[in-house]
């Protein structure tokens, strides 16, 4: 194979952008063959937008049994990334999937699954893994450097939404729709990049308001705290309610301290570890001599185009991928801890429990009277209609 057959499912605002991308020919040894999308309005974009020789599809299925793609980007609302990958497995068809890996563990762990027994490339557009500044933040963790984590701190109030943002769309901001609030769709990638850089926590108490700022039934407000295996402990802060937002993260280990804010990385460098410190020390007062270090954040990464890029080249070559599509779960069972133990109001573990956190959903779905203009393109938890 020289040439990877592309396809795109979802053409709405990031389905459209890979699709001009790719048809574009900015992906090396990638061609676009074709789009799908249940939305007439958004095919005939595609006709006018992509021209006649890609070819347009109304359903999954249909795309699917034409046989004309090697590999298919999801581009969906979050609940059909986990039951289309399985198809295009199924189907033969490797899978780059938009994020969130899905909505819930059980359903990503099923499409893990079906990925291992495929055999196929399984990638999750994770873009901002590859951006360096990012890339330092988590060499700079694993050169131990910084020491032993001991605590990690992310605010993320700078994801500010009107309500005009969450009305634009039938789906969006409902449990049946979109399966959540801030935790499914602006934070799936500080949840990864936080689960990336410090790893996954082994517990989680979550405090979450739910239309605390907006006319919505899913979480606009979170205020989490995490431990972790070590002993360490960590907060992720989360909004889209307030304004001027922040975007910090905070990372304290045995050798200092590491901070990520407004494109720059800070890292303040004790000259002894603390701990010695604090044994050794022959005054109460006194702290260890730190040095404040400016670390380069690096230019620009590949974005979107760099994880497609890495995703055809792994199909053609066999190189690594940026992202493997199973690491989509690790993010996901922190905002389903998040979310459960909100919903129970006490602590839970992490691998969260998936029985429960789905009973959990489907109650909020079921139960919802929430209902907006045009609510459509949607998945029960138990994925039977």
């Amino acid at each position: 194979m020289t040439t990877v057959r592309m396809g795109v499912i979802g053409i709405g605002g990031m389905g459209s952008y890979h699709a001009t991308y790719l048809q574009k020919g900015e992906i090396p040894g990638a061609e676009l063959i074709a789009v799908c999308d249940i939305a007439p309005e958004r095919l005939k974009w595609a006709k006018e937008a992509l021209g006649e020789k890609v070819q347009r599809f109304e359903s999954a299925e249909a795309f699917f049994a034409a046989n004309a793609v090697d590999a298919v980007l999801i581009a969906t609302p979050h609940y059909f990334h986990p039951p289309i990958a399985i198809q295009a497995f199924g189907h033969g068809v490797h899978a780059l999937t938009e994020k969130p890996a899905g909505v819930y563990t059980r359903q990503v762990r099923e499409m893990n699954e079906a990925a291992a027994r495929s055999g196929k490339i399984f990638g999750i557009m994770f873009n901002q893994r590859c951006r360096p500044v990012f890339q330092r933040l988590k060499e700079l963790l694993e050169s131990g450097e910084v020491g032993e984590m001991r605590r990690s701190v992310w605010i993320n109030t700078d994801w500010f939404r009107s309500q005009n943002y969450y009305d634009s769309g039938g789906w969006r901001a409902t449990w049946q729709g979109e399966g959540g609030g801030i935790l499914i769709n602006q934070c799936p990638h500080n949840l990864d990049l936080w689960q990336w850089i410090c790893g996954v926590p082994c517990r989680v108490r979550a405090f979450i308001g739910f239309g605390k700022y907006h006319k919505i039934e899913v979480d606009d407000d979170v205020t989490a705290y995490v431990e972790y295996a070590n002993g360490a402990t960590g907060a992720f802060i989360a909004t889209t309610g307030e304004a001027p937002g922040t975007n910090r993260l905070e990372i304290t280990g045995d050798r200092g301290k590491v901070v990520f804010e407004h494109g720059q990385i800070t890292f303040w460098r004790t000259r002894t570890s603390v701990s010695q410190f604090v044994r050794e020390s022959k005054s109460g007062f006194a702290t260890p001599d730190t040095w404040k270090c400016e670390v380069p954040p690096g230019g620009p990464g590949g974005e979107h185009q760099g994880i497609t890029k890495a995703f055809v080249q792994a199909i053609l070559k066999g190189t690594p991928l940026i992202v493997r599509g199973d690491e989509g779960i690790n993010s996901l069972q922190i905002s389903n801890a998040m979310h459960l133990s909100a919903w129970t109001d006490q602590w839970v573990d992490i691998p969260v429990n998936e029985d429960l956190y789905c009973q959990k959903l489907q109650e909020k779905v079921n139960t919802s009277t929430f209902r907006k203009e045009g609510q459509s393109r949607t998945m029960p938890v138990d994925g039977t209609f």
